[in-house]
């Protein structure tokens, strides 16, 4: 998938592609764990999300309804035996929502949206009574960086992107609602101002900024095992 992508947030880590798989499979599996049967729950979008749905499928979940973010994971979560539905179909209420993250800050602020579903994962993330992210720890970054996703209307969407400033189109498919996939390039000096000032700009369907106070917690999986980090929702 081709996209401008700026200098990457500082002091994130790398991993090996099998250390990145071995933690991102450690932590679904961990997160799997808080699924049960009869609950609804809303399912994220990313290759830490697919290692999720496996560990799903190899439950018994009769009863459980589940709330895809994108077609892929409908599909893959369905293949899995799995029984998806509309989040409206759920009443707008889940019990619980998993989803990945492309950047995790100390303060618990999330970049997301690296496989453009953000839009979605928002509403499902704020649908959920709990909202869990599961991360490898190349994810953690000290300070929240560019890119960070955009889904834009495409009426005049020159004239949006000229308001953004530092703001790119990625050269992929509009998203399943419509909107055109972007990627704000500019400074993050403060991820709440520049999260109300992208929200504010006509144009702007949704931005990947997830603020500290829609995340339940956040299970981190690296060398030294799986560890859990509460955020500021408390569950339930």
């Amino acid at each position: 998938m081709a996209s401008a992508r700026a200098t990457g947030p500082e002091q994130q880590a790398s991993l090996s592609d099998a250390e990145a798989i071995a933690y991102k499979r450690a932590a679904a599996r961990s997160a799997a764990d808080l699924v049960h049967d009869g609950m609804r729950v809303g399912l994220g979008t990313g290759s830490t999300v697919a290692f999720l749905l496996a560990a799903l499928g190899e439950r018994s979940l009769p009863e459980a309804r589940f709330a895809a973010t994108s077609p892929a994971t409908e599909r893959a979560a369905r293949a899995l035996g799995l029984a998806v539905t509309g989040l409206d179909e759920l009443g707008g209420e889940l019990d619980l929502a998993i989803d990945g993250a492309d950047q995790v800050d100390p303060q618990g602020w999330l970049v997301k949206g690296g496989g453009a579903a953000h839009t979605r994962e928002k509403i499902v993330a704020a649908a959920a009574r709990e909202f869990v992210v599961i991360v490898s720890t190349d994810k953690l970054v000290e300070r929240i960086g560019a890119p960070v996703p955009l889904e834009l209307v495409p009426f005049a969407v020159q004239t949006t992107l000229h308001a953004l400033g530092q703001a790119k189109l990625r050269d992929v498919p509009a998203s399943p609602d419509g909107g055109l996939i972007a990627d704000y390039l500019g400074p993050v000096d403060d991820a709440r101002a520049l999260a109300r000032r992208l929200s504010a700009q006509p144009g702007v369907v949704e931005h990947g900024l997830f603020e500290p106070e829609i995340v339940s917690s956040i299970v981190i999986a690296g060398p030294s095992g799986v560890q859990r980090r509460a955020g500021a929702k408390p569950p339930g």
